[in-house]
């Protein structure tokens, strides 16, 4: 059985994280989306949250499972006999980064392949800061990611209309006690 990891921290998970995990669904006989517990980043989400918005959203791909990881990623691909890493590119900016990862992955496991995955060109614009920023912001960002991860976003980022409180002396002014 062919198997790939995608890790990532997927703080949240997006439709061009979903668009590679398709792809490689395609191309592997089982893809373990690894959502990582990641100290040098403070998520949004949960690991917890984070893995279940996961799993939510890749319910419908066969083959596709989701797990949760934290040390280092060519030891997990070894428990896991995966025959390969997948990283995902949006930009020529993500490539020296994710190049030397691989670089450093081949060192510590040379066992292990990396392969490289550009999303569909629709989304190559995309992260998940940048939809987090966007809601928060208040804007549209149902074209970006799932609707499960759509109400949750909405749900941290977004505060509740509260009605006014009306004090004392404005209930007095209005002639209302």
């Amino acid at each position: 059985m062919r198997t790939v990891i995608y890790p990532g921290s997927f703080d949240p998970i997006t439709n061009g994280h979903l668009d590679v995990i398709q792809r490689a669904a395609r191309l592997f006989d089982r893809v373990v989306v690894a959502v990582a517990e990641n100290d040098s980043k403070t998520p949004l989400f949960s690991l917890r949250e984070r893995r279940g918005l996961v799993e939510q959203a890749v319910a419908p791909f066969p083959g596709v499972e989701v797990d949760t990881f934290a040390g280092l990623l060519v030891d997990y691909a070894q428990r896991h006999a995966a025959q390969a890493i997948i990283r995902g590119l949006r930009a020529i900016s993500d490539f020296e980064f994710e190049f030397q990862l691989a670089l450093m992955n081949r060192k510590l496991n040379e066992r292990v392949e990396t392969i490289f995955m550009m999303p569909k060109d629709t989304y190559t614009f995309l992260s998940s800061r940048i939809v987090k920023e966007i809601c928060r912001l208040g804007g549209d960002i149902s074209a970006f990611v799932p609707p499960g991860v759509e109400a949750a976003l909405k749900r941290k980022l977004l505060p509740a209309v509260q009605p006014k409180k009306r004090t004392a002396a404005a209930r007095g002014r209005s002639g209302k006690r």
